[in-house]
């Protein structure tokens, strides 16, 4: 059997965002908090797990090595491109949260990272979850809040316009703290949610922090000066190994009935 340690590489170098990606997995308590997600699940070995909006497929392989039997999901040709070339010998489909290829009650776990927020309709894509869950399956769900995110700045009130602004640009900005409530109210039992913080240091993350002032410029929440003078800040901390981001991130997970 191959394990996660196995990914097969390229010589190819891979797009920027796959590169950040892959900087985000390996940050420091990465990998300790994605090994928190498969506990939760409660898996027992041989069970099948779906893993919806998979990326590059690292969980994937992970939940393989445990013992399960997962299927990775994801709506991006590109991210499933990479994924089917890093593990080939696990399986992947094309498909959105709200509409998975998944037959009803076939699967006894449920796992999706960073993906509610993105998705036009998180209450369907839930119950999209409830469906193709068997009785007694276990769902987790995990995910930072935008609105929340903490950047130590010279201008201070400058940050929060740029961190709500870059907020406002996402479908549901908020959805990792009303996952908890939405679990309850599409009937699933024993919610519990954990909230733990992620903090950002490492010169790799730059790009996260200065598109947030793109994404607020583009919005015209805060004009392209503006929006230069706070990018240069964070590239001179970068640089100086003074960057600080903390971004609160929640886990969420609870039981089909």
């Amino acid at each position: 059997m191959s394990t996660s340690s196995d990914v097969t590489r390229s010589d190819v170098p891979e797009p920027p965002f796959i590169q950040l990606l892959d900087a985000i997995d390996a940050m420091p308590g990465a990998a300790e908090l994605r090994a928190h997600t498969y506990d939760l699940l409660r898996l027992l070995p041989g069970q099948s797990v779906a893993d919806v909006g998979c990326g590059t497929g690292r969980a994937v392989a992970e939940l393989a090595d445990r013992g399960a039997r997962p299927i990775g999901v994801d709506i991006d040709a590109q991210m499933l491109a990479v994924a089917r070339r890093r593990w080939p010998s696990r399986d992947f489909a094309t498909g959105g949260a709200e509409q998975l290829p998944i037959p009803a009650g076939s699967v006894a776990g449920y796992r999706a990272d960073k993906v509610l927020h993105l998705v036009d309709d998180p209450i369907r894509a839930l119950a999209e979850a409830q469906r193709v869950l068997a009785s007694r399956g276990r769902i987790v769900l995990t995910g930072q809040d935008w609105d929340g995110i903490m950047i130590d700045s010279v201008d201070p009130g400058l940050t929060r316009t740029i961190v709500h602004a870059r907020a406002d640009t996402i479908a549901h900005p908020r959805a990792a703290r009303q996952s908890h409530v939405w679990l309850l109210d599409a009937g699933f039992r024993d919610v519990t949610t954990d909230v733990l913080t992620a903090v950002l240091t490492d010169t790799r993350m730059l790009p996260l922090v200065t598109g947030l002032a793109d994404a607020a410029c583009d919005a015209g929440a805060v004009t392209r000066d503006r929006a230069d003078v706070w990018t240069a800040e964070h590239t001179r901390r970068a640089q100086t190994g003074r960057l600080f981001v903390a971004v609160p991130i929640f886990v969420t997970a609870a039981t089909r009935p």
